[in-house]
C-alpha cells in the first residue's frame, strides 16, 4: 500500500490538470497514489485521464459523479482513501518535484500519537508564499492558527486519514454546491494538533472562475452548510470574539436559509440574541455584494 493519497476534485479543468499530472510523474518519491473525482466535467477530462492510466507512470484511480461540488467529491474520494495520509491538490495547482518526499520524511520524523497531520505552505509560481509563513512552533490546532495567530493565506493540509475519518460524516445538503469544507477542522482541534512545517508543498494558481472568487455567493447559495459551520465555531470558539463573529454570520446564514427561529439549534443562545441586529446588517451587505458582482459579471468585468 502507498503511504499518501493525493486527491484532486476537478470540473472542466482539462487544460490545467495535465500540469498537475506532470508534476506527479516527476516526484522523487513515488510512494503515493492519485485519486481524481470528476465532478461532472463536460470537456475531455475523462479521455485524458484514461490515457494517463494506460501510460502506467503513476497509480491513478478515477471516479465520475454528476456535478455536486467539492465536498461531494471529497466524500466520494474518502470511500477509497486507505493510505496513512492524504491531501487535496486542486486541479489548477501542482506540486514541487520533491513534495511527496519532504512530506513523508517530515511526518516520519515528527509525528505523535495524537497528530492530526501536517500544515505546510502554498506558494505562487514566483516562489512567494501565499499569505504568510507559519509561526515558529512545532504544532498547533487549526483554530489557533486562524483565530489566535491570525495566519493569512492558503496553506497545504496533509491529514492523518484515520484521525480525519473519526469526525465524519460531514453535514451535507443535496441542493447546495459550495459547502464550507473546513467544518471538520474545529472538531479535530478538540483532540488533536497539526505539525507545522514551513516547507512549500504546493504551487497554486487561482482561476477566475474558482471558488475563491465567489465567497459572497457561497454564503448566499449554501446557507445551510454555513449554518452548521458557524454552529461548530460558536460552540468551540477559542475566545468571545470568535464566538460573536460566528454568531453574526450564523444569523445572516439563517436569513438566507429562511430559518426565522434563530434560537432553534443554536449552541449559544445569549450570543445569538446579541448578534441578531449585526447579522441582519451582514445579510443585507452580502446580498448587495452578490448583486454587484452579478452585474459586473454581465458586463464582463468579473468571472
Amino acid at each position: 500500500m502507498k503511504s499518501i493519497t493525493i486527491f484532486t476534485p476537478t470540473f472542466n479543468r482539462e487544460k490545467t490538470l495535465g500540469r498537475l499530472y506532470n508534476s506527479l510523474c516527476s516526484q522523487s518519491n513515488p510512494d503515493f497514489k492519485w485519486i481524481i473525482v470528476d465532478d461532472g466535467s463536460g470537456d475531455h477530462t475523462s479521455d485524458k485521464v484514461q490515457q494517463w492510466i494506460e501510460e502506467g507512470k503513476i497509480e491513478i484511480q478515477y471516479y465520475y459523479q454528476k456535478n455536486k461540488g467539492k465536498l461531494a467529491a471529497q466524500i466520494l474520494a474518502l470511500n477509497y482513501i486507505d493510505t496513512e495520509l492524504f491531501t487535496c491538490i486542486d486541479s489548477d495547482d501542482y506540486i514541487p518535484d520533491d513534495a511527496v518526499e519532504k512530506i513523508l520524511r517530515f511526518w516520519k520524523a515528527n509525528k505523535k500519537a495524537d497528530s492530526a497531520g501536517i500544515i505546510g505552505l502554498d506558494a505562487y509560481e514566483d516562489g512567494s508564499v501565499a499569505g504568510e509563513q507559519l509561526p515558529d512552533k512545532k504544532e498547533s490546532t487549526y483554530s489557533e492558527l486562524v483565530d489566535l495567530y491570525k495566519i493569512k493565506g492558503d496553506k497545504k493540509y496533509i491529514f492523518d486519514t484515520e484521525v480525519y475519518k473519526k469526525y465524519l460524516p460531514y453535514p451535507y445538503f443535496e441542493n447546495e454546491i459550495f459547502h464550507e469544507v473546513s467544518w471538520i477542522f474545529t472538531l479535530i482541534d478538540q483532540n488533536h494538533k497539526f505539525l507545522l512545517s514551513n516547507e512549500i508543498y504546493c504551487i497554486i494558481e487561482y482561476q477566475q472562475d474558482g471558488l475563491s472568487n465567489g465567497l459572497y455567493k457561497r454564503y448566499k447559495d449554501s446557507p445551510n452548510s454555513f449554518i452548521e459551520y458557524r454552529k461548530i465555531k460558536m460552540k468551540y470558539g477559542i475566545n468571545k470574539k470568535v464566538v460573536l463573529k460566528n454568531s453574526i454570520h450564523y444569523i445572516s446564514s439563517c436569513l438566507f436559509a429562511k430559518k426565522w427561529n434563530f434560537f432553534k439549534g443554536s449552541p449559544n443562545k445569549l450570543y445569538t440574541l446579541i448578534a441578531i441586529p449585526f447579522g441582519v446588517l451582514l445579510n443585507v451587505y452580502i446580498s448587495r455584494k452578490v448583486k454587484q458582482n452579478t452585474h459586473r459579471i454581465k458586463q464582463g468585468k468579473l468571472i
